[in-house]
């Protein structure tokens, strides 16, 4: 078997002797996100074991949260990368630094090489590039400041991007997954308004003790009250204090015009469901005609509550995922081998649905049931080959590669330069 890789980036640049093992649960973790957003991708058609409503429930379930996830788990590794429990400063930090940008610029570059290819898919790789670079100068921060940092975030981002973008707008649409750098921070598909939360958190986590038992019930903890917080806080002001109504008849007059009878109940019903059925086909931040869209918790819309619940239930997987394979490696090697090479396998599932496509029939759809557990049982199979014989990831290896390259170029500039 292959030997035991440390984890990306938690060596600090100061050496092999600063480097210490991969968690396991989190390479867990960081496979459920890249299967979550398979599923998202691939669409509900593309099931076979489950019914057409149970594949509803697990689409709609992980829309959002997966991505969410996985922009958390950067925030993870980029803690990892700088120290984790005791941040880096110095020639260390500054080490630590070339690499993580090094990584950002081949990570955005792939982005957007796979923007080309065409696929039906917003692809989240020259954000995440974008993410790295904002977060560099936070990694010096402890786990109490960069949680403030993301709680700041959540609860002040998303009334600042509605007031931004309710100035600015209308804004041209989308052409492709990233096009421009109003869309990377307030209207892309993952605004960094948003998602700097996610990274935020997951720098925080980062900077805690996970073989602690006591950590990782707070984390548990404070992952369910986060939850809650969301669901029932979202509920009680559509519902019961009657935010969906209002959003329902700000609708209105796009419909039926500016004299629409917005007092008719069988008119105010059908918008209200027509408002509801908007909220789950947000893609990235709520519309800006009225205000009371920021109350929703609907997944890919930038609100607090939809923040708070995508941390608090990824938190809960964390906390699942390092416990099981802790206990249970052989049963969660599979995910963890995922989990080890994510850039890897992320990009081998575009390049599959872009073959997928060209084999499809013209003008048939390419999706057919058992698509999604092939890709799952295809990604599943060669990482856990590709790490039994060899290793680190292919694409993984490479990235890390030019990033040892750049330190040691680096340095050694740095180093003519002081004999100088």
């Amino acid at each position: 078997m292959a030997h035991q890789q440390p984890d990306d980036g938690t060596a600090a640049a100061a050496g092999p002797a600063a480097r210490r093992p991969r968690i396991d649960g989190v390479d867990a973790a960081r496979a459920l996100a890249v299967i979550g957003m398979f599923t998202v991708h691939l669409g509900v058609d593309s099931f076979g074991l489950l019914p057409q409503e149970g594949a509803e429930h697990l689409h709609t379930l992980l829309r959002g949260n997966s991505s969410a996830l996985f922009a958390l788990l950067a925030g993870l590794s980029l803690a990892f990368m700088t120290g984790r429990t005791a941040p880096l400063s110095g020639d260390p930090w500054r080490r630590a630094a070339v690499r993580i940008l090094t990584r950002a610029l081949i990570i955005g570059l792939l982005g957007v090489f796979l923007d080309f290819l065409g696929t039906p898919v917003a692809i989240i790789l020259t954000y995440y590039a974008g993410y790295f670079v904002l977060a560099l100068p936070l990694s010096r921060l402890g786990p109490a400041a960069l949680w403030s940092v993301s709680g700041a975030l959540a609860l002040l981002g998303p009334g600042l991007s509605y007031a931004l973008r309710e100035a600015l707008g209308p804004f041209p649409p989308r052409v492709s997954s990233l096009g421009s750098l109003t869309e990377f921070l307030l209207t892309g598909y993952y605004p960094a308004v948003t998602f700097m939360a996610f990274v935020c958190a997951g720098m925080a986590v980062g900077r805690l003790d996970l073989a602690s038992t006591a950590v990782r019930l707070r984390l548990l903890a404070a992952g369910a009250a986060l939850t809650v917080f969301s669901y029932a806080g979202s509920w009680l002001l559509l519902y019961p204090l009657g935010g969906i109504d209002r959003i329902a008849a700000a609708d209105a007059p796009g419909f039926y015009g500016p004299s629409a009878p917005t007092g008719d109940p069988a008119l105010l019903e059908a918008l209200r469901a027509g408002a509801e059925q908007d909220m789950d086909s947000v893609s990235g931040q709520v519309p800006t005609d009225s205000w009371w869209w920021l109350a929703t918790a609907a997944p890919h819309t930038g609100t607090t509550f939809e923040i708070a619940q995508a941390v608090g239930q990824a938190l809960v997987v964390i906390v699942a995922c390092v416990w099981l394979a802790e206990r249970f490696r052989l049963l969660m090697y599979p995910l963890s081998s995922v989990g080890r090479m994510p850039l890897t396998v992320y990009s081998g599932h575009l390049f599959a649905i872009v073959v997928v496509m060209a084999l499809a029939d013209p003008g048939m759809p390419w999706r057919a049931p058992w698509l999604m557990e092939g890709f799952v049982l295809g990604a599943v199979v060669f990482a856990v080959l590709w790490r039994v014989t060899v290793g680190r990831g292919p694409m993984e290896f490479v990235v890390g590669a030019i990033a040892d390259g750049a330190d040691t170029s680096v340095e050694e500039a740095l180093r003519e330069r002081g004999t100088r």
